[in-house]
């Protein structure tokens, strides 16, 4: 990035997971801040389960049926009705995380079902 001071200055995006539920980012460290200032800072190194939970990783996946936007028009009488519906995408899915609804990944009928152990 230039500015206009004629600076070439390196600007590093984080690409961390904001959490809008809880208000955090999904990233921890240990006893230091980290170079983007974001996230947890621990005095104690954790466990595993400690640190899925301080990671803000702490969250369930459900297999839910996709949907897409169907619109239409339909004839009756002379007039015109302009509808919309959701129409069920058959043999796809989306993996939906439990905390905030994000999409992760979209499956069909031939990929496995990565929500179960």
């Amino acid at each position: 990035m230039q500015f206009s001071n004629n600076q070439n200055i390196n600007i590093m995006a984080h690409n961390l997971n904001f959490n809008n539920r809880t208000g955090k980012y999904s990233f921890f460290s240990v006893k230091e801040k980290a170079w983007h200032n974001l996230g947890q800072i621990v005095q104690e190194y954790p466990t595993s389960e400690e640190a899925i939970k301080f990671a803000g990783l702490d969250y369930e996946v459900e297999k839910s049926p996709l949907f897409t936007k169907g619109a239409g028009i339909i004839e009756n009488n002379n007039l015109i009705e302009m509808i919309d519906s959701e129409l069920e995408v058959p043999n796809y899915f989306a993996n939906i995380r439990t905390d905030n609804k994000y999409s992760l990944r979209r499956s069909g009928k031939r990929l496995p079902d990565r929500t179960k152990p």
